[in-house]
């Protein structure tokens, strides 16, 4: 009977190590997809309030609002990476503020 109780506990002595590793991993990649996701939400975030701030300074030195992007770009320094997000400028009139959204281009369609 004693060998019976040795090979069982062998078995758990190796078995909880891997599972506890194979846990770990999981939580770890777990982890790293959810700080991932805030991330990205979070440079959409900047991005937005940057073009927002650069078209509220050129109405309060311009008198209007930016035109279009470029404008932006060129006189009030935000850049825009084309490659990972979509921006959609709607103005209406030079004195109406513009609506701006930003949303971030899925990797899966690029």
């Amino acid at each position: 009977m004693n060998k019976h109780v040795f090979r069982k506990s062998a078995f758990f002595t190796y078995l909880v190590p891997i599972l506890f590793t194979a846990v770990m991993i999981v939580m770890v990649m777990y982890g790293l997809s959810v700080t991932e996701r805030s991330s990205q939400s979070e440079g959409t975030r900047i991005l937005l309030e940057s073009l927002q701030r650069a078209a509220i300074t050129c109405y309060a030195i311009e008198g209007n609002y930016p035109g279009d992007l470029l404008y932006i770009e060129e006189n009030y320094g935000v850049r825009i990476d084309q490659n990972r997000y979509r921006v959609d400028y709607s103005i209406f009139a030079s004195n109406i503020m513009p609506t701006i959204n930003v949303v971030e281009w899925d990797s899966d369609t690029q």
